[in-house]
C-alpha cells in the first residue's frame, strides 16, 4: 500500500512540474473514451491553445504516465496514425483492440473522432 501512495505523489509532483499546459493536455486526453480518437489540433483547441498542436504531441511524448493516459486516441488532423512513443505499429494495435478501423494508414474523423464540445 506504502508504495502505491508513493507512486501516485510521485505522478503528481511530476505531472505538477509539467505546468498549466500539460497538465490540461493530458486531463483532455485522459477523457477520450475508447474506441474514439481526438486531433492533437482539437486537444489544443480545448487548452485555449489552438496553435500549440505541435506542443500537444511533445508534452504527450513525454508524459509521465504511459499507462493512463491513452495517448494512443490522439492522431493527425488527417486522420494518419501521427507519432507514438512505442512505435506506430503498437498505436495501430491498441486502436485496432479498440474497434477502430484503419484502412489506407487514416482512420475515419467522422465515424471515430470525439466529439469534445469546446465549452464543456
Amino acid at each position: 500500500m506504502k508504495i502505491l501512495l508513493k507512486k501516485r505523489s510521485l505522478v503528481k509532483s511530476k505531472v505538477g512540474l509539467m505546468g498549466n499546459f500539460a497538465e490540461r493536455v493530458l486531463k483532455i486526453t485522459k477523457k477520450i473514451p475508447k474506441g474514439k480518437v481526438a486531433t492533437y489540433s482539437q486537444v489544443a483547441k480545448l487548452t485555449k491553445n489552438p496553435r500549440a498542436y505541435r506542443a500537444v504531441g511533445q508534452t504527450l511524448s513525454n508524459k509521465p504516465t504511459p499507462i493512463t493516459i491513452p495517448c494512443h486516441r490522439v492522431v493527425k488532423s488527417d486522420g494518419t496514425l501521427g507519432g507514438y512513443a512505442f512505435g506506430i505499429e503498437k498505436k495501430s494495435r491498441l486502436l485496432k483492440n479498440e474497434g477502430i478501423k484503419i484502412q489506407d494508414g487514416k482512420i475515419d474523423l467522422v465515424k471515430y473522432g470525439w466529439r469534445r464540445n469546446l465549452a464543456s
